[in-house]
């Protein structure tokens, strides 16, 4: 059975394979790299769950397989919740973890209140119109500056309540076992086995 990712984030297929691998063996997973006239699926939903959604429909409609799909980001409290949604695009160029994540360092440079989320919003579609989405979040603190070589995106400044280290230095099983991500991919695969 196939299964396509939708997502071009080299970090994210790899993490989401690792995650849905240990539940569904017999899964194969497919990045959307493998479909040439597959366009990227603009964000322009308001929330984790519907861009998630969004992107799962659209990869499944011209498919014609069953897509799974995130949408997932930080969200600071001092921030009013930012970067949110906007957490692969913060600086400005969409994917730029480097420059997101300084730009958050920069927001937050003389703030006391670290407090932050990540947030995963994860769906499954099939062509049909049949969807499933589920939501977790991570909760924990900002460092003031990035530490650990591991994971991508934002991992080297948030550290998990609980946690004296980064996502950003934890084995990736570890992380896989706590994050945001792990937790809804581990929450959708068993509706997604229902339904297929």
């Amino acid at each position: 059975m196939k299964l396509v990712l939708a997502t071009r984030n080299k970090g994210k297929i790899v993490e989401l394979q690792r995650i849905i691998a240990e539940v569904m063996p017999e899964v194969e997973l497919i990045g959307t790299d493998s479909f040439p006239n597959l366009d990227d699926v603009e964000e322009t939903e308001d929330s984790f769950i519907g861009n998630a959604l969004l992107k799962a429909h659209a990869v499944a409609k011209v498919t014609g397989l069953p897509a799974i799909a995130d949408d997932s980001g930080l969200s600071v409290n001092a921030l009013n919740g930012a970067p949110g949604i906007f957490s692969a695009r913060y600086a400005g160029t969409h994917g730029d973890d480097l420059a997101n994540l300084n730009k958050v360092l920069r927001d937050m440079a003389q703030v006391l209140d670290r407090s932050a989320s990540f947030h995963c919003a994860a769906a499954f579609a099939k062509p049909d119109g049949f969807e499933l989405f589920v939501e977790e979040k991570l909760l924990g603190r900002l460092t003031t500056t990035p530490i650990g070589e591991s994971g991508f995106g934002y991992d080297p400044i948030f550290i998990p309540d609980g946690f004296e280290i980064t996502t950003a230095q934890m084995d990736p099983a570890l992380k896989d076992q706590i994050s945001h991500r792990g937790m809804a991919f581990r929450a959708l695969v068993p509706k997604v086995l229902n339904a297929l």
